[in-house]
Formats: structure tokens, sequence, C-alpha cells
């Protein structure tokens, strides 16, 4: 009688002493409609829609370039770290079978056949046996229950970190294309302001042998040639190394690297809205905010289970043996043998392991909050920077181009110039390297506004 009223006393000191860190658990995390798990990964079994859904692939299109989006629809399909993310939350499914498993009875039967001689008998005689044995660890304080949700809300923040990866590698195969179509710009103006620098370092050459310029302004020329040579290289260098990286994000060899298509940069047609302003709801839809509140909620149903850990386990057992000389009559009532029994075991002392393990997960618990409160500021803070990047490189963007057109209507007027033999090709090419030049700065600044655009849907978790 003792026993049973400790035993009911224990149970309502883990029922109802709910503390401060998990009351504020129910509080600090949203509601989320109960689906069945097994239910929910046959279906991704079924279909790869929710990979589609993942990266928003219809905003995507919105750059309306086929090659960008195929690329994006390859990396999904071939990339090996999208792989493993997938793996990954098989694998923790797979634990949320196994923990389930704990909750339900374990039964085992064995077959044991045994030749023995008795003393006093001239022969050995068979003897068979068929032993069946069920243990049920009784979990009326729903321990085992519990410890099955915090697999499950594991397996949830597994299904987050793949749509996490997913996102960013989308992100990278968007970015690290759009900069490859840069360069390929930037190239081509390059190799024009080359070609002007060995004209004008030819004339010069020419001016210098008939006294008309200085060996020091042949000198300088030959120089700018040189570099302009220089930046050339490490154009086409930065171009080699991104269609290497490109190609391993698509899931291809580098090998192919050089085979990779791309658009022409003045054929580039972004046609999406950017909004001047986020709503901070939208931090909700994020995979490390999600991912913070799953561990919050696992955190909580960790610090019940370590108070139920001193609460008695109760298991029943139940045995049925099966024993005869005959095989053919072995599973006969004559020869069984059953017992059912059940049994209480309280731990009176364990050296403070359990207190400890309490105390031990209300600080995790703790920890897990203060990462949430992190998660939150720091996304609201990404989606700030992401709308700040966005609105001055737009500004930059906009400014560079009104200095390109004024480059080139200078440079109209000084060609009229030319024409009428006012200044010589040699000032007529010098001035032709400026509009070169700030046309490789809007290039720049252009496609760095597109990559802005991919830095917020990365921002806001691909809800745009």
């Amino acid at each position: 009688m003792k026993k049973i009223i400790i035993t009911l006393l224990l149970a309502g000191f883990v029922l109802s002493d709910l503390s401060p860190a998990v009351c504020m658990a129910k509080t600090k995390t949203t509601e989320t409609k109960k689906v069945s798990i097994s239910k929910t990964h046959k279906m991704r079994k079924k279909s790869d829609q929710f990979k589609y859904d993942y990266v928003n692939f219809e905003w995507w299109s919105k750059y309306n370039d086929d090659i960008l989006t195929g690329y994006i629809d390859q990396a999904i399909k071939k990339n090996y770290s999208l792989k493993m993310a997938t793996i990954a939350v098989d694998e923790y499914y797979q634990v949320v079978k196994i923990q389930f498993g704990n909750e339900l009875p374990m039964a085992g039967v064995g077959f044991s056949p045994a030749l023995a001689k008795v003393p006093g008998v001239t022969k050995a005689e068979w003897s068979f046996a068929v032993p069946a044995l069920v243990n049920y660890e009784a979990d009326i304080f729903l321990k085992n229950h519990d410890k099955t949700k915090m697999a499950k809300k594991d397996y949830e923040k597994a299904l987050q970190d793949e749509r996490s990866a997913y996102i960013a590698i989308a992100s990278a195969v968007g970015a690290t294309y759009l900069n490859i179509v840069k360069l390929d710009k930037m190239i081509e103006l390059q190799e024009q302001i080359v070609e002007d620098r060995k004209v004008i370092y030819d004339l010069m050459l020419l001016r210098n042998k008939e006294g008309l310029t200085s060996t020091s302004d042949t000198v300088k020329a030959n120089k700018a040639y040189v570099a302009g040579q220089t930046t050339l290289t490490e154009y086409k260098k930065q171009r080699n190394i991104l269609l290497n990286q490109l190609s391993v994000l698509i899931g291809e060899t580098p090998e192919k690297a050089q085979d990779l298509k791309r658009i022409s940069y003045d054929d580039i047609n972004f046609s999406g809205v950017i909004p001047k302003e986020i709503s901070s709801e939208i931090i909700s839809q994020r995979p490390d905010y999600i991912t913070a509140e799953k561990m919050i909620e696992k955190a909580g149903i960790d610090v019940r289970v370590a108070k139920k850990e001193f609460l008695p386990s109760i298991n029943i057992t139940g045995l049925a043996l099966f024993l005869n000389k005959d095989f053919g009559s072995l599973l006969s009532t004559k020869g069984a043998l059953a017992a059912l029994a059940a049994g209480l075991n309280l731990p009176l002392f364990t050296g403070g392991k359990r207190i400890a393990n309490l105390r031990l997960k209300k600080d995790e618990y703790e920890r897990v909050l203060n990462n949430y409160y992190q998660t939150n500021i720091t996304a609201i803070q990404e989606i700030n920077d992401s709308l700040t990047t966005i609105d001055h490189d737009n500004k930059k963007y906009e400014d560079t181009k009104l200095q390109a057109s004024l480059e080139r209507k200078d440079y109209g007027l000084s060609t009229a110039k030319y024409e009428q033999g006012i200044i010589s090709k040699l000032d007529l090419t010098q001035l032709r390297e400026n509009v070169l030049s700030t046309d490789k700065l809007v290039a720049d600044q252009k496609i760095n506004c597109l990559v802005d655009y991919i830095g917020l849907y990365k921002a806001v978790g691909s809800q745009l």
C-alpha cells in the first residue's frame, strides 16, 4: 500500500510541476496541424514535387531564362549534397519508427531440441521445447510516447535542414550562373579595351619615332596595354573557376565546365517585382526559424521525460513453454506451461544522476530558447540587409547607366570632331576607353542587382 501511495505522489509531482521553461515553450511556439509522419513520408517517396516547392521553382521563371531554370532543375535532381540531405530525412524517419517500437510489446519464440540420457535408462531420448516470451513496459506515464515525440521533432528538423539545403543550392546555382554571364560581358568589353590600348601604343610608338611624343608617354601607353591584358587574364581565370563551381552544383564533372551554356548578358530580362518592404511575419517561413521552434518543442518534451525518470517502471511479462518428447505433439496443452507476471521498479538512489539530468535538460532548454530568440532577430536583420542592399545597388545602377549615357554622348561629340579633323585618332581612341569602362561598370552593377534579388529570396526562405 505504501508503494502505491509513493507512486501516486511521484506521478502528481511530474504531471503538475511544470517548470517556467516548459510553460514558455507552449507560449512561444506556434501550434501546427498534426499530420501523420508515415503518410507524408510515403508521399515524398512517390513524388519529387516537394523539392520544387522548396526552391519555389516558379520564382526562378521570372528571370525568363530557360538555361538558368534548367540548371536549377538539374541541381535538384543530381546535386550530391541535396541527395545526402534527402537521405538524412529518411534516416530520421527510421529513428522514429525504431522509437515507436519501444511503445509496443516485445514478443519472441524459440525452439530447443535436446538429446539426453537419463541414468538407469539404456538409450538416449529426444525432447523438444518451444518457449514463447512476451514483455511489455506499461507506458502509463507516457515516457516512451514522449520519447517518440522527441524523435518526431528531430525528423521535422531534418525536413527543414533539407529545405534549407535546397534553397542554398538553388541560390548558389543562380548567383554563380549570373556571375558567369557578367564575366562573359566583362571579357568582351575588356578585349575591346585591350585592342584599343594596343592601337594607342602603336600610334604612340610611331609618334615617338617622329619626335611628337615623349618616350615616357610611350612607356605609359605600353604599361596600360600590359595591365589591360593582365585584367583580361584575371577575368578569364575567374570565369573558369565559376564554371567549375557551377558544374559541381548541378552534379556534373568539372571536365564539362567549358561546355556549359548560358544566356547572353544583353538578353537578360528579369520580370519579377521586388517589394520595397516585407512583413516581419515572413521570418516564420524560414527553415532556420522553424527549426528553432521544433528544437524548443523537443527540449520541452526532454524536460518532461527527465522528470518522469523519477517515476517507477512497470513491466508485464508473459511466458509460455511447450515441452514434449514427441515432436508431433509438441504444441499440445499436455506439455504446456504458462505464466504471467508483473513487476514494478522504482530507483531510490542513483547518486544524484536523475536530478543532475533534469537540471541538464532545463539548461539545454534555456540554451535552445535563447537560440530561438537569436534566430528571430538575425532573420529580421538579414531581410533588412537584403532590402537595403537592393535599394542602394539599384540606385548605383541607375546612376551608372546615366554616367554611361553621358560618356556615349561625349564620345559621339568627339567622333564628330574627329571627322572634322579637330582631334586625332589617338585622342578619339583614348576617349572610347571611357565608354567601355563605364559599360563594364553597368554590367557589373546590373548583375549585382540580380544577385541581390537572389539574396532576398534566400533571406525570406524562398517565399517571395
